[in-house]
């Protein structure tokens, strides 16, 4: 009788963090590809783009002008998709229709007054005052009495849904906390009071004593693909340190995770050698006042592609209506980031 293999049969994953399976498929990986197969993007973009509404000195969509800034610089989305004056209300019809008022506050986040710029390709000591103004705004947003829950995200690439390439982040600050972080701290919360201990301080234990998933690691912050991943290069950041939020890095965590930041990115893009896209966030604890000790502070990467520098991975079908699916397994995109240059491919 055969033994399972991870490698070769189709199985299960189970998140811990949202509770949540993933269905890998390795053995679809051996299957010949006859699908879209196309050229890398190879635009070059200007260091200052006249067009470009999030460059210095230029005229914001929403009638504003940006000052000359000469390093990071934040401002309230002009199209915000949450708004501080909103009425409090609620509208509640049986027990299938429910709504209610939500408030916040949504920003944008310059990294630089280079437009053709991303962040495997700035100086980590950009990325430190990237970083530095994430604690800034998490700070002053969360002190806010109305504000609960403060996201922080970028969104790379056309691929997605970033209609502007100049390099930049946003903040969703709101009143209720999120789904995923809701869930996530949820599972997080189960975990201390069963066992004592950080869900994700124990995994990067058990992920160090196997050594198959985790792609980078300094002296403060250890990055993986974890081992529930769902898309084909996901990778989570983790604070080797149990710590609840931004503001709690020491000057070290700070460095160590700007010099993180950019090596993973480099990684990312040497991939494929393109400017890889992404969807990436920071999860961390709620800002409602409480000690949220069942927090331990990551960051998310979502990236798209699958096989080329254009060919990516959609949720379709089954994974729509069941369960999320991967072939390539955690281990060998983790093996792949693993082996790349650390040189970005531009420089090499």
């Amino acid at each position: 009788m055969m033994n399972f293999d991870l490698n070769e049969h189709p199985h299960r994953r189970y998140n811990p963090l949202s509770g949540e399976y993933v269905l890998v498929s390795p053995h679809r990986m051996k299957r010949p590809w006859q699908g879209q197969v196309e050229k890398k993007d190879e635009t070059v973009r200007p260091k200052y783009d006249p067009k470009c509404y999030l460059c210095p000195g230029n005229e914001r969509a929403g009638g504003e002008k940006n000052p000359q800034y000469e390093s990071t610089y934040v401002f309230t989305n002009d199209f915000a998709a949450l708004k501080e004056d909103v009425p409090s209300g609620s509208i509640e019809k049986g027990n299938l229709i429910r709504a209610q008022s939500e408030k916040g506050i949504c920003k944008v986040i310059c990294f630089s007054p280079r437009h053709d710029l991303t962040l495997p390709q700035m100086e980590t000591t950009a990325i430190v005052k990237v970083i530095e103004l994430w604690q800034k705004e998490y700070e002053e947003l969360g002190s806010h009495p109305e504000i609960n829950y403060v996201q922080i995200f970028e969104n790379k690439g056309q691929m997605m849904g970033c209609s502007n390439p100049h390099p930049h982040g946003q903040i969703w600050a709101q009143s209720t906390v999120p789904l995923e972080p809701a869930v996530v701290g949820k599972h997080q919360g189960d975990y201390l009071q069963k066992y004592g201990n950080s869900l994700l301080a124990d995994y990067i234990q058990l992920e160090q004593e196997e050594q198959e998933r985790i792609v980078l690691e300094n002296e403060h912050f250890i990055t993986l693909v974890p081992f529930w991943a769902v898309w084909p290069f996901e990778t989570m950041l983790i604070s080797k340190r149990h710590i609840q939020n931004i503001l709690q890095f020491t000057e070290e965590e700070k460095q160590a995770y700007a010099e993180m930041l950019k090596q993973l990115t480099i990684l990312y893009d040497n991939l494929f050698e393109t400017s890889f896209p992404y969807s990436a966030g920071i999860h961390q604890a709620p800002t409602d006042g409480l000690e949220h000790k069942e927090w331990h502070f990551h960051h998310h990467f979502y990236p798209p592609l699958l096989r080329s520098a254009t060919v990516k991975k959609f949720m379709v079908g089954y994974e729509m209506l069941g369960d999320p699916q991967r072939d390539i397994t955690a281990e060998s995109s983790a093996e792949r980031l693993r082996s790349l240059p650390s040189v970005h491919y531009k420089d090499a």
